[in-house]
């Protein structure tokens, strides 16, 4: 059996102890060999405090700066820490898209619009970072893992826990409050996957060991997730989404984003080739890959070009990530071949299937907010088309919203064939759903009626959420 397997490569361990966060806290600075990068970073952000800017807010004031680093690149083939390396990774991943993207922040600041980007990255910066990427076998671009998020966190009182409102960035673009607030909600959302991780391989080792009802386990997962759900919703309060441009340009890859990019970005005495790599992204977060694959959404993927955005996302993360999504796969075919439920409708585990339908739920819950957040945080704010993984931004959600609710359906289905359980969470999970399936429905083909026109109010998409009882700024 996979699934219990070693999925760690010393920084992350994929577990029932440490969920998707790092083993312990991330480094903040870097070694002093390192000391002229730092303090290129430190310098860096458009804010740096209530009274002085950094060299992001001005003209082409970051590329003398850049361009005068030391080449460290005999410097970080000797390096061997897994910290100091991920450290690394996150310094030349901030220092390339802030040397990168400043002209597009630039001229955004002048009429709205998101402007063109530099295209060489310079040999001194490109080449530590591209061997430090190798190191850690990730493409050499901003990431959601290594850099930008899961990477980059430090508490602010040692004793509190990873609460986002104790938690601060290490490396930062705009320097503003409502950054800060932004990507550490994602890492305040992760301090609950380990109880999510250990209730899937508790689910699954269960069901190999052949129990025939694991709805305490689904019940666990179920709960977590409602915890999660709940910690989502303080994005309203983290970030204030007027002010998600202060640093969203910051964030944009270079594939589907050719406005920007044009071919690519050519790596100086690394590749003879530009290349173009995706954006960092909160869907390259790790907790709904894995509810999809342990519920069974992924059956339900529609087969278009959105669900290959979906799938290629999954390459930009961690070796050891990437491999517990696939031994999962593996293991929840195993199980059966239509994964969780068949087993549930084969075992006749009535409670079982209401918690998955519970489990659905939240996944839904999870994407409608993401959701919303794009309408509010994005449509509202620009006109500019693609999200930051270089993926459209008014279709890429809804595909798999679809997705969810229609294995709703099927599973409200298989419940009423088998009849009715005994535990009473659980059958208030499933009456509850069945009375609002048809709200979820309605919301998102409304939403997707307005999209499809070609001229639309991102305020009237939003408002359906009040309509239909979604709003979660509510």
């Amino acid at each position: 059996m996979s699934i219990l397997s070693n999925y760690s490569d010393g920084f992350f361990d994929v577990s029932a102890k440490y969920g998707f966060l790092p083993i312990k806290a991330p480094m903040v600075k870097l070694p002093n060999v390192y000391n002229d990068l730092q303090s290129v970073l430190d310098q860096m952000p458009v804010v740096l405090n209530e009274n002085e800017f950094g060299l992001l807010n001005t003209i082409d004031a970051i590329v003398a700066p850049v361009l005068a680093i030391k080449n460290h690149l005999q410097d970080v083939e000797k390096e061997e820490d897994i910290f100091v390396l991920q450290a690394l990774f996150r310094s030349y991943s901030f220092l390339s898209s802030a040397y990168l993207l400043e002209p597009s922040f630039q001229q955004f600041r002048k009429d709205g619009k998101y402007g063109k980007a530099r295209n060489v990255l310079p040999a001194n910066i490109a080449q530590p970072f591209c061997k430090v990427a190798e190191k850690l076998n990730v493409f050499a671009w901003l990431d959601y893992h290594y850099a930008y998020s899961l990477g980059n966190y430090q508490k602010i009182d040692a004793q509190g826990d990873l609460n986002w409102e104790n938690i601060t960035m290490c490396n930062r673009f705009s320097g503003q409050p409502d950054e800060v607030g932004f990507i550490m909600l994602h890492v305040d959302i992760n301090r609950f996957s380990a109880d999510l991780v250990g209730s899937v391989m508790h689910t699954i080792q269960a069901l190999y060991n052949g129990e025939k009802s694991v709805g305490n386990l689904l019940q666990q997962n179920w709960t977590t997730m409602k915890q999660m759900n709940i910690r989502r919703k303080e994005m309203w309060k983290a970030s204030r989404w007027q002010r998600y441009n202060d640093f969203r340009i910051f964030i944009m890859g270079v594939k589907g984003n050719t406005e920007l990019f044009g071919e690519g970005v050519t790596y100086e005495n690394v590749w003879d080739e530009p290349k173009a790599f995706r954006g960092q992204t909160g869907a390259q977060d790790d907790i709904i890959p894995m509810q999809d694959i342990f519920s069974g959404v992924i059956f339900y993927y529609p087969q278009n070009e959105l669900t290959k955005y979906l799938l290629d996302l999954r390459l930009y993360r961690p070796t050891c990530v990437q491999d517990f999504f696939k031994d999962l796969e593996i293991s929840m075919k195993e199980i059966h071949p239509k994964g969780l439920m068949g087993k549930l409708l084969e075992n006749k585990d009535i409670t079982g299937l209401c918690f998955l339908l519970g489990i659905l739920e939240e996944i839904y819950h999870f994407r409608n907010g993401h959701w919303q957040f794009v309408q509010k945080y994005i449509m509202a704010n620009t006109k500019y088309a693609m999200a930051t993984g270089g993926t459209p931004i008014t279709s890429w959600i809804p595909n798999q919203i679809l997705s969810v609710i229609h294995q709703m359906e099927d599973v409200i289905t298989a419940i009423q064939q088998l009849g009715t359980t005994d535990n009473v969470t659980a059958q208030s999970v499933y009456e509850n759903n069945t009375k609002l399936l048809a709200s979820k429905k309605g919301l998102i083909e409304g939403q997707l009626a307005l999209i499809h026109k070609n001229d639309f109010s991102a305020e009237a998409v939003f408002a359906l959420n009040q309509k239909f009882g979604y709003d979660d700024t509510e």
